[in-house]
């Protein structure tokens, strides 16, 4: 009877978990005896890092292919809780049937999500750009707002969060509402912090300030937000900012899975790993991307919740699940390389090395770079087993 590896998520990380066991296992010759399996609610990566760009709605590549080619078995379901200690999960299948999947070793990869506070509001009428479905709803209100009376709330969309996301959102709404309506737009970052990026530190900060002067985005810096409405938001000094289109950014948190397996977590959910990637106090379960946090280098660096680690961990993380199933030497997950690219709209981008984030390239070489990253690099390799199994290389580079 095979035994079973089994990989909870199909983002980044889930996707390559499962590559990067069905690699180990081909190498050793025990594909026969060890079957690699991935369940998420549909067979498609969803492309997080592409959201607040134009038309997200095709934003997403087909699963299917790149896991039959390398021999992962894919199972749809959405799984609503995992039993350590039995060594089950219990799963819902697309109809709503419930049902049980047992496993020798699990992978947990279900990513992240937005964190929405609990204000007046913020549920009912603030758009986000977290998920494929959100992003798309809130294309579709873009694109309908040409059919409402012209006004300064039509206008103006406000941008809540001045983090990675909310920066790259904002430099890209100018261009698009313009498009849409064909006259003047505000765009309006409300940042809590005093300062612009505040979790991307000071070098980066002028040439953000540059790109978000040239596209004439504003800033209110140091300020939250009270409430939102369907017209608007007032922020936590008593501001109030007439708008259709107010969309929430700021806070992410590790999905709700983790808070079912014991060990400890840190101020965002994510369970706390061993160098292997193993969850800590919990027997034949390893975790990569959005809901881990590892040390990433001798330094002490850790792990960040973006593309870019969640990639390299996973292709550890399968790597070292399959070798502590069969036995041999695991790998320490290692990513002593750490870039940021942000995208700044049509000014350009910014890219830097390092924990400290100096910056490498001009903005215009930076842009080209983010294109092939995202139009390329964190896309599933070719359907081939060669080319497969090739890419879940775990010491291979990404960048995201």
């Amino acid at each position: 009877m095979k035994q079973t590896i089994l990989i909870v998520g199909g983002g980044f990380a889930g996707m390559w978990s499962a590559l990067g066991a069905a690699r180990l296992l081909d190498q050793q010759g025990k594909s026969d005896s060890v079957e690699v399996a991935l369940i998420s609610p549909e067979p498609v990566l969803h492309l997080r890092p592409r959201l607040h760009e134009a038309a997200p709605h095709a934003m997403s590549t087909p699963l299917l292919p790149v896991l039959e080619a390398a021999g992962v078995r894919y199972i749809q379901g959405a799984v609503s809780k995992v039993q350590a200690q039995q060594k089950v999960v219990l799963a819902t299948g697309p109809q709503g049937e419930q049902f049980t999947l047992a496993y020798d070793r699990l992978v947990l990869g279900t990513g992240s999500k937005l964190h929405r506070p609990d204000l007046p509001g913020v549920r009912e009428h603030a758009f986000s750009i977290d998920q494929l479905d959100e992003a798309t709803a809130l294309d579709l209100h873009l694109a309908r707002l040409a059919d409402r009376p012209g006004s300064a709330a039509r206008n103006t969309a406000v941008v809540v969060g001045g983090g990675f996301t909310g920066i790259e959102l904002a430099c890209e709404l100018p261009e698009r509402l313009r498009t849409i309506l064909g006259e003047d737009v505000r765009v309006i970052i409300v940042e809590r912090n005093p300062e612009i990026g505040p979790d991307l530190g000071p070098s980066p900060r002028p040439l953000i300030n540059e790109a978000l002067d040239a596209l004439g985005v504003e800033r209110i810096l140091g300020d939250g937000v009270a409430s939102v409405d369907e017209h608007g938001l007032v922020t936590s000094s008593g501001k109030r900012i007439e708008s259709h289109t107010v969309i929430w950014t700021g806070g992410m948190r590790a999905h709700a899975l983790t808070s079912q397996l014991g060990g400890d977590k840190d101020a965002l959910g994510r369970l706390k790993v061993t160098r292997e990637l193993r969850v800590e106090g919990v027997s034949g379960v390893f975790a990569a991307g959005d809901v881990a946090v590892a040390t990433t280098d001798n330094e002490g660096n850790q792990s960040m919740m973006s593309c870019q680690h969640a990639m390299v961990m996973g292709r550890f993380a399968g790597h070292n699940v399959a070798a502590d199933l069969i036995g041999i030497a695991s790998l320490p997950y290692t990513q002593e390389l750490y870039v940021t690219c942000l995208d700044l709209g049509p000014w350009g981008a910014m890219y830097s090395e390092g924990w400290d984030r100096q910056i490498k390239m001009t903005p215009a070489d930076a842009k080209a770079l983010k294109r092939r990253i995202n139009t390329e690099w964190i896309y599933p390799p070719l359907a081939s087993r060669t080319a497969t199994l090739a890419a879940a290389e775990p010491t291979r580079r990404a960048v995201a």
